[in-house]
């Protein structure tokens, strides 16, 4: 499919970036599942955690493909997918109007949250918008600077499943910042397959992710590092007698995960790492999944 045949309603989906969406509904299912062993879990708010989750998502990716366009990050080099506004599928006030409208429609929804959990809930929503916007927008976008790993971790990892937890139980405690762990780790390794795929694209546009901070090899064992801080959070909470067993069912995932990680190693190509990191998507949904069944199960 060339850029020609393409219709602009699939411009839009390509801009919407569906292969990253999983990443979004994973810690909604484990904070929700957090609500449901304590007793707390309501359905509507869980619902509209979702929902706000999938649109702060995808206001993120048409914000990135706006904002890298303007500062010449994404070339005819780039290895990654089509991006609408730098191939002309789709205008720049095109994409600056979608972006505002689904901003706009998240903001709907967290009016919503914030009438069930107060006065966090409105600060955790401005945050998480300000972010998603601050990432590769403003004058100081902080994807360009290195700090986009620590941010996407604790956004849509950290705040994601705390945040769903909260506007249910309207308290918080230290095992389920725990438990939103591994959904910040594997969420992130999103963005680390990201960086490394355009990493030599990203250093000529003197846009300083981590990966280029780092390098190739240290950004690799990052992703390594984080597969296992994920795993090993599940067996913590076994082993200190705070969830059953069945909180080990994520590990089932393991030679997925194995398997994400050698290619990491291997990949040089853009389809392979394309490919890298639509599983690593696919494996934080999974794992998430998992861990949200193993912790009502148990």
């Amino acid at each position: 499919m060339t850029t020609q045949t393409i219709s602009s309603r699939q411009a839009w989906v390509m801009a919407a970036r569906p292969k990253t969406l999983p990443a979004a509904v994973g810690p909604v299912l484990v904070g929700a599942a957090l609500a449901y062993t304590q007793g707390t879990f309501r359905l509507a708010p869980a619902l509209a955690c979702l929902l706000g989750a999938l649109l702060l998502q995808i206001g993120s990716n048409f914000a990135n493909d706006y904002f890298d366009f303007f500062k010449g990050a994404d070339t005819h080099e780039r290895l990654g997918p089509v991006r609408v506004t730098a191939s002309g599928l789709l205008t720049p006030a095109q994409v600056r109007g979608g972006m505002v409208a689904v901003f706009g429609a998240a903001v709907v929804v967290g009016v919503y949250l914030v009438a069930q959990g107060g006065w966090p809930i409105l600060v955790a929503g401005v945050a998480a918008i300000v972010a998603a916007l601050a990432y590769t927008g403003g004058p100081f976008p902080f994807g360009y600077y290195g700090l986009g790993d620590f941010f996407v971790f604790i956004f849509f990892g950290l705040v994601a499943v705390c945040g769903t937890y909260y506007v249910q139980a309207l308290h918080l405690a230290s095992f389920v910042v725990l438990a939103a762990v591994p959904a910040g780790a594997l969420i992130t390794n999103i963005l680390v397959v990201n960086n490394l795929r355009d990493l030599e694209t990203d250093r000529r546009a003197n846009k300083r992710t981590l990966a280029v901070w780092m390098g190739r090899r240290a950004t690799q064992m990052e992703y390594v590092v984080l597969l296992l801080v994920a795993y090993l959070v599940p067996l913590a909470l076994w082993v200190t007698g705070q969830q059953a067993w069945w909180v080990l069912l994520p590990w089932l995932t393991i030679p997925l995960a194995v398997g994400l990680a050698g290619k990491i190693f291997r990949a040089t190509d853009g389809p392979t790492m394309n490919a890298t990191l639509a599983g690593t998507a696919r494996l934080s949904l999974l794992f998430n999944l998992l861990f949200a069944l193993g912790l009502v199960l148990g």
